[in-house]
């Protein structure tokens, strides 16, 4: 057993030894080391946490300190006074500030806290001065010295009253550590009060109490939570504070009765007294009627008003908690596609359904001390104190069946991330592992994946590279290229697309399929694909002016499922083709299948630009989603089959069979059917057997700046 636990059993026991050993050298030895030991494993412990509270650590190890040279003195020097008591008194200012300092909520100084503590000094000051200190202080057959060190200890006595009854009493939840600082502090208090009471009283068990306050606070101090900040309502007004408080203000009229005139002063103190409890009783009803409104305000502070969860800042908490105690998992879940829910099905299902999610979550925390949480939108986590993975499973198992919503039963998507907690590590960094898995989750298309390193690695790449699309977005960086679209039976050019290329001065050429999901992610796609479209249009525009009817007879430009989302973006459309004046039969827009297929939005933009007559291309059909319901129900003039139908075109199987079938259903309902990817002279040709008109692939010519529209391609026979 090591490390708090260990000081804990190993401190205790020797205090129960010394308890039972009878007084001797070996006692005291035993006491000493005890002492001194706890001073050691308080500051070891304060330099290994390195909380905030350092400082106050150290001072409350100097007023132990203190109070072990006064045990050491008193050992070898007992008459009274001595140097032994100028170490004793010294110690309980140390103390004192130090308790204060360690049980405090942070904020500023002048607080709840120390008001209540000046009230309880104040009130317990009155009581030991009238009957302990001043007849201490007046009395002639004294030496001075003696007198003034007699009352310190009664004076220090009302300091330690005044800082730990407010720590006894403090309400809301209290760290391990905070616990043994309580319960060594309420033991010092106890120790204090009897020694004053009774001076000559059974001073072994009291120095057993102190031994055993020595043991807590270094515990207290070796606990991990040590370094956490002191939360809670630790100056709330609650009942038992409000009757101390009380209780304090009443101890003068009390004394009046006990040590005053009757005659002159007894309808004064019984009348003070009674105002008092009237006005008690009155603040009473109000400090209720506060908390009330402070628990319901803290629950809509902490909690999502629409599934009843806690929110991502409770969850933090309950995460540093869990963290202090030992190992726990975050999990942090999304549902990919949700959003579509909403944009087919309404707000209302979507909410639904994000109850019934959360309740699944809820049900998934098989312990106390799990939590699920909603994070915002549709990402959730869960806190698990036990087995992480095991917990992940369960959770997939539990969405992989389709959830009622009103009357709909969905099937969603759900990506998860987990992650680890360490020794140390605080919970926001915890939550952002788990966080950073599920982003990796979600863009892997995998349903779990656990942290590492390398995905905070690849992160930082993705921000460092997202950074530098920003920089060269404004300093002109891209560039577009267009692939020729051409014609199977001539071999002449009809149609190129428009393809981006970026030249970073630094990291030289960037492949599109490392750039463009990162601009997808962090929303760049929207300004670069507008700047892609006016490009391409513009230059469009040239070559009708330039070649006249030996031009493409239209442009293709891509726009991702990013920009379909954006508001108004057909207007953004229309605009470009106004300024560069080209037709809108003139202008493909090519959509992917997955940036349509959730419907909402993205279908009504597709919508707009068909109305106005802009002709729309199903990008590399049978990748996605393969739903030929699209086909009837998305306005498709022209289909794109993926290059990977065509690659393996001329060899027998199944890829050939698709790229037939995909020309008839073409046909069929009447769309232009166009084969991508085509490298090879025999693809070409076998392509026009199956009855395909129009291809494009680098056996036609590779992107470049200006194709040659004066040279037909060989197609082969």
């Amino acid at each position: 057993m090591t490390g708090w636990r260990g000081w804990v059993v190993c401190g205790l026991g020797a205090s129960l030894v010394y308890a039972l050993l009878p007084p001797g050298p070996i006692t005291l030895v035993l006491g000493l080391l005890i002492s001194m030991a706890s001073i050691v494993v308080t500051v070891a412990s304060a330099r290994r946490h390195r909380p905030v509270t350092a400082v106050s650590w150290y001072v409350f190890a100097a007023g132990v300190s203190s109070w072990v040279l006064g045990d050491l003195v008193y050992a070898f020097h007992p008459p009274f006074p001595s140097w032994a008591d100028v170490f004793y008194l010294g110690a309980y200012p140390l103390l004192t500030v130090a308790l204060f300092r360690l049980t405090r909520q942070r904020g500023p100084v002048w607080s709840g806290t120390l008001i209540d503590s000046a009230i309880i000094a104040v009130g317990v000051g009155i009581v030991y001065w009238t009957f302990l200190i001043e007849p201490i202080v007046t009395d002639p057959s004294t030496p001075p010295l003696t007198r003034a060190v007699i009352a310190g200890y009664p004076t220090a006595g009302v300091l330690l009253c005044a800082v730990i009854i407010p720590i006894l009493l403090r309400r809301g939840p209290r760290t391990a550590s905070l616990w043994m600082l309580t319960a060594a502090s309420g033991l010092t208090l106890v120790g204090n009060v009897l020694y004053t009471l009774v001076p000559a009283g059974p001073t072994r068990i009291l120095y057993t109490a102190y031994l055993v306050a020595y043991v807590l606070f270094a515990a207290a101090a070796a606990h991990p939570s040590m370094a956490l900040p002191v939360a809670g309502a630790g100056d709330a007004l609650g009942r038992s504070r409000l009757g101390v408080l009380t209780a304090s203000t009443m101890l003068v009229p009390a004394v009046l009765l006990i040590r005053g005139d009757w005659h002159r002063w007894g309808v004064v103190a019984v009348g003070s007294m009674v105002l008092f409890v009237l006005i008690t009783a009155r603040m009473a009803g109000y400090v209720r009627r506060v908390d009330s409104q402070a628990r319901r305000l803290r629950d809509l502070a902490m909690h999502d008003d629409l599934t009843g969860l806690p929110n991502r800042r409770e969850l933090e908490q309950r995460v540093t908690g869990a963290l202090a105690a030992g190992r726990c998992h975050v999990i942090v879940i999304d549902l990919a596609g949700f959003r579509h829910v909403n944009d087919r099905l309404g707000r209302a299902a979507g909410d639904a359904a994000l109850v019934a999610v959360g309740d699944l979550l809820r049900s998934c925390c098989t312990a106390n001390s799990d939590a699920a949480a909603r994070m915002g939108a549709d990402e959730f986590a869960v806190l698990v104190r036990g087995d992480g993975e095991a917990a992940a499973n369960r959770i997939l198992e539990l969405l992989r069946h389709p959830v009622q919503a009103g009357e709909h039963e969905l099937l969603l998507t759900p990506r998860l991330g987990i992650a680890a907690g360490e020794t140390g590590m605080t919970a926001a960094e915890l939550v952002r592992r788990a966080d950073t898995a599920r982003y990796a989750a979600k863009s892997g298309g995998m349903p779990l994946v656990s942290y590492t390193e390398e995905l905070d690695r690849t992160a930082e790449a993705a921000e460092r590279l997202g950074a530098d699309l920003r920089h060269s977005l404004d300093d002109g960086d891209f560039r577009v290229v267009y692939q020729p679209i051409v014609s199977l039976d001539s071999g002449r050019i009809t149609a190129v697309e428009a393809l981006v290329r970026w030249d970073h001065p630094v990291r030289g050429p960037v492949s599109p399929a490392t750039f463009i999901p990162v601009a997808e992610d962090n929303g760049l796609i929207v300004e670069l694909g507008e700047w892609i479209m006016r490009t391409a249009c513009g230059r469009f525009a040239e070559w009708r002016r330039e070649f006249g009817a030996a031009a493409p007879q239209y442009i293709s430009v891509n726009v991702s499922a990013r920009q379909l989302s954006e508001p108004g973006f057909p207007d953004v459309v229309a605009g470009i083709l106004m300024d560069t004046g080209v037709h809108p039969g003139a202008l493909l827009v090519e959509v992917t299948e997955t940036a349509i297929f959730g419907g909402g939005v993205a279908i009504e933009a597709v919508e707009t630009l068909h109305a106005a007559g802009i002709p729309i291309a199903l990008d590399d059909f049978g990748t996605g989603h393969s739903s030929l319901g699209l086909l009837r129900t998305v306005p498709v003039d022209v289909l794109k089959v993926d290059k990977s139908f065509v690659d393996e075109i001329t060899e027998p199987g199944r890829q050939a069979v698709i790229v037939d079938a995909l020309i008839h259903v073409s046909n069929g309902l009447g769309l232009r059917a166009v084969a991508e990817g085509v490298e090879t002279e025999e693809q070409a040709a076998y392509l026009r057997e199956l009855g395909y008109q129009f291809a494009q692939g680098w056996h036609f010519g590779r992107p470049v700046d200006r194709p040659d529209f004066s040279v037909p391609a060989r197609i082969g026979q």
